[in-house]
């Protein structure tokens, strides 16, 4: 089974990881690919409107002959960041109220 991701959550996820370090696309798919199931062909849009929306910039490098594109987060991507993680707080902690206090309970 597996727990669907939400658009937020993916966001933050993105931002998270560039709070810590610029990355280019690929390496940042695979990055996330060590805590989520996601595909290429998902995190370009993702990283698109992450863009359009401000919360990222992107500059090239060159590298080996071409040029890789590197995504930064911005200061409103890491505000936005800070929005993300407490809904995200917020949330968990509603969910191991649930799953906690049933442990308890009988039938």
């Amino acid at each position: 089974m597996k727990i669907q991701i939400t658009a937020d959550l993916l966001d933050g996820i993105v931002l998270a990881i560039l709070e810590r370090n610029d990355y280019y696309g690929y390496a940042l798919t695979q990055r996330i690919q060590e805590a989520i199931t996601i595909s290429e062909s998902t995190m370009y849009p993702v990283l698109r409107r992450l863009k359009k929306d401000g919360y990222v910039t992107t500059y090239d490098q060159p590298y080996q002959g071409r040029n890789r594109r590197y995504y930064q987060i911005t200061a409103d991507g890491k505000a936005h960041l800070a929005r993300v993680r407490r809904l995200w707080n917020d949330y968990k902690d509603t969910l191991d109220q649930i799953f906690n206090s049933s442990e308890g309970e009988t039938k």
